[in-house]
C-alpha cells in the first residue's frame, strides 16, 4: 500500500518567521520610501515583460507569438503595471499633503454618495477614451465620510503589524501579486503568497518584481497545492487570509469538510475564525437591452460576448455564462447568428485549466440541442427553459454559454424581468455586463437607471466587460456586499481600490457602445477602436506589448506606435 509523502513543512515555518520578523519594519516604512519601492518596481516588470508572458502562455499550451497572448499581456504585465501606476498617482497625492481622493470626484447623485475613480489621469483619457469607472458607496454614506474615511493607512490610522497569507490563483496571472501588493499597500501587511500548481511556473517571475520586498523580509513567494494551503491558513503565525478560488476553498478552510464541516457552518463554530477576505466567482450574466442596432452593432458587440465568454478559454472568474435575450426582440436571433459566425470562425481555443473538459462535457451530455466550436472546446447552449438546469446554477469555469430569453413588452418591462433574474436566480454577485444603444437609454433613461441600481454587483460593465475593472487598478474588485462566512457566495471584501476607500458598494464600469470612428453615429463618440483585448483584434499582441511599455516607461515617443497598432486592429 502506497502511503502519501509527509508534507515538509520546514521551508513555509522559514517563509512565515522572516515575514513575522519583519513585519513591524514594514509598518514603518515610510510613505516616501514605499513610493520609491513602486517606482523601482516598475522597471523590473517592463524588463520582465516578454518573458512573463512567454511563461504564462506556454503554461497554456500556445507560444507568445501567438495573437492568442494578447490576453497574456493584459493580464499579467499590463494589469500589474497598471495598478502599480493607479497606487503611485494616489501616494503621490498624499506625499504632497493632497487627500487621496479629488474633492470634486465625490459627488452626490439620486440620495447616493458615488466616486469618479476613472480616468485619472490624461493618460487615461487619451488611451481609454469613452472608459469611465464610478464607485457607489452604501446608501446612508456621506460625502464628508468618504473624503475623511479614505485611507486611514496613510493618515494617522495605520493597522497593527501583521502577516498576511494570499492563497493564489491559477488562472489570471496578476491575481496574485495583485493581491500582495493590496495587502502590503492597502491593509499594510507583510505577505506570504501560496502559488497556485496550475501558474507555479509564473513564481520565479514574481520574486524578480518584488525583487526589493523580498530582500527586505516583506514578501514570501511558496509553492504547494492544497497540503501546504491548510497547513498556512491554520499556522499560529498567519494573521489573515486572503483567497481567490471557490466557495468550496472557502468553506473547507473555514469549517472543513464532510460533516462535521457542514455541522460546524450551521452552528457558526468555525474551525478558523481568522479574519478572512475573498473572492469566488459564480454564474455572471450579460443582459442585451434590445434597441436600434444596426448590422455593425451586431457584428461588434457578438466579439464583445464572445471576449467575455472565451478570453483564457473561459477560466475567469466572471466569463460570461449566461447570456439574457429579450424574447421578442427581433434583433436577439441577429445577435445570435453573429455569435455563431465569430465562435465558427475563431481558431481552436482549447481548454487547459484542471477539470475544464469534463465540465464542458457534462454541459454538452445535458444539452442535446448544444452547439460545439473548437473541437469541443467551446459549447453553446441556445434556448436554457429549465429553472433547475446546472448551466444557471454551477459556475462551469470553461468556454460554456447559456442563453435565456425572457418577457418583456418593452425596454423597461425586459430591463426589469432581466434584473431580477440575475439578482435572485443566479448564484454569485462579482461582476455583470449590460449591454445598451445610447439612443435606447437617452430614451429610457429611468429604467436603465433603475437596472444600474438594481443589480447586485460588485462590478457592473455598461457596454463594457465587467472584468475590466479588475484591470485598472483604481477600481475596488470583489463582490457585491452582504455575504458572511456562513454564506460566502462570491466573497468577502475589496482589493486593488488604489484610492483606499472605505466605503465600497460596487463599480460601475462605462465604456463606448461602438468603436471610432462609428461610435459618432451612435451616440456614444470617443478615440478608442476595437479594444486590444477582444480576441477577434488582429493586432492585440503588438497593442498590448507597446500599451506595457508606456505603463512601465511612460514617454510621450511611444505614443505613436500605440495609437497606430491600435488602428490596424
Amino acid at each position: 500500500m502506497t502511503t502519501a509523502p509527509s508534507l515538509d513543512t520546514a521551508p513555509l515555518d522559514r517563509a512565515v518567521a522572516d515575514l513575522r520578523e519583519h513585519a513591524a519594519s514594514w509598518t514603518a516604512t515610510p510613505l516616501a520610501e514605499r513610493i520609491g519601492l513602486l517606482e523601482r518596481m516598475l522597471p523590473r516588470i517592463g524588463d520582465g515583460a516578454p518573458a512573463m508572458v512567454a511563461e504564462s502562455a506556454r503554461a497554456k499550451g500556445y507560444d507568445a507569438s501567438s495573437d492568442r497572448s494578447a490576453e497574456d499581456w493584459v493580464a499579467a504585465p499590463w494589469a500589474l503595471a497598471q495598478t502599480v501606476g493607479a497606487y503611485l498617482h494616489v501616494l503621490r497625492r498624499l506625499a504632497a499633503g493632497l487627500g487621496p481622493v479629488p474633492a470634486k470626484a465625490v459627488r452626490t447623485r439620486d440620495g447616493r454618495t458615488v466616486v469618479d475613480v476613472f480616468p485619472a489621469t490624461t493618460a487615461d483619457r487619451l488611451l481609454l477614451s469613452g472608459f469611465t469607472a464610478e464607485v457607489w458607496t452604501p446608501p446612508g454614506t456621506t460625502r464628508e465620510q468618504v473624503l475623511a474615511r479614505a485611507a486611514g493607512e496613510y493618515r494617522g490610522r495605520p493597522g497593527e503589524p501583521a502577516v498576511a497569507l494570499v492563497l493564489g490563483a491559477g488562472n489570471v496571472p496578476a491575481i496574485t501579486p495583485l493581491d500582495v501588493l493590496h495587502k502590503l499597500y492597502a491593509e499594510g501587511q507583510v505577505v506570504l503568497a501560496k502559488m497556485n500548481p496550475v501558474n507555479a511556473c509564473l513564481r520565479p517571475h514574481f520574486e524578480k518584481v518584488f525583487t526589493e520586498f523580498v530582500e527586505r523580509g516583506w514578501v514570501r513567494f511558496v509553492d504547494g497545492g492544497a497540503a501546504e494551503g491548510a497547513y498556512l491558513t491554520a499556522h499560529d503565525d498567519v494573521d489573515t487570509i486572503h483567497v481567490t478560488g471557490s466557495e468550496r476553498t472557502h468553506d473547507a478552510i473555514v469549517w472543513g469538510t464532510g460533516a462535521r464541516g457542514e455541522k460546524r457552518r450551521r452552528a457558526d463554530t468555525p474551525l478558523n475564525d481568522k479574519p478572512f477576505t475573498s473572492e469566488l466567482g459564480g454564474v455572471s450574466p450579460c443582459i442585451v437591452t434590445p434597441g436600434p442596432w444596426s448590422a455593425a452593432d451586431f457584428r461588434f458587440q457578438a466579439e464583445h460576448i464572445v471576449t467575455s465568454k472565451l478570453n483564457n478559454s473561459g477560466h475567469n472568474c466572471v466569463a460570461t455564462q449566461i447570456l439574457l435575450l429579450p424574447r421578442h426582440w427581433d434583433g436577439t436571433e441577429r445577435l445570435l447568428a453573429e455569435i455563431r459566425r465569430v465562435l465558427g470562425e475563431l481558431p481552436r481555443r482549447g481548454a487547459y485549466y484542471p477539470g475544464a473538459a469534463d465540465r464542458l462535457a457534462a454541459v454538452a451530455r445535458a444539452h442535446p440541442e448544444a452547439e460545439t466550436y473548437g473541437d469541443d472546446s467551446t459549447v453553446l447552449v441556445p434556448d436554457i427553459a429549465d429553472a433547475d438546469d446546472p448551466m444557471l446554477t454551477h459556475e462551469v469555469f470553461a468556454g460554456a454559454l447559456g442563453v435565456v430569453r425572457l418577457p418583456g413588452e418593452d425596454v423597461t418591462g425586459f430591463l426589469r424581468a432581466a434584473t431580477g433574474f440575475a439578482d435572485d436566480r443566479l448564484p454569485g454577485s462579482l461582476g455583470a455586463t449590460l449591454l445598451v444603444h445610447p439612443r435606447t437609454e437617452r430614451t429610457h433613461r429611468a429604467a436603465v437607471d433603475e437596472a444600474v441600481a438594481a443589480l447586485r454587483y460588485g462590478t457592473l460593465g455598461v457596454n463594457c466587460w465587467s472584468a475590466f475593472g479588475f484591470l485598472l487598478g483604481y477600481t475596488p474588485w470583489g463582490a457585491f456586499p452582504g455575504h458572511d462566512r456562513r454564506d460566502i457566495g462570491s466573497g468577502v471584501g475589496f482589493v486593488h481600490n488604489a484610492y483606499l476607500l472605505q466605503d465600497v458598494e460596487k463599480t460601475v464600469l462605462r465604456a463606448p457602445f461602438a468603436p471610432a470612428p462609428r461610435g459618432l453615429f451612435t451616440g456614444s463618440p470617443s478615440l478608442s477602436p476595437r479594444p486590444p483585448y477582444y480576441v477577434t483584434n488582429r493586432t492585440g499582441r503588438t497593442t498590448m506589448a507597446r500599451l506595457t511599455a508606456y505603463a512601465t516607461d511612460p514617454r510621450p515617443t511611444r505614443l505613436p506606435g500605440i495609437f497606430t497598432s491600435a488602428l490596424r486592429g
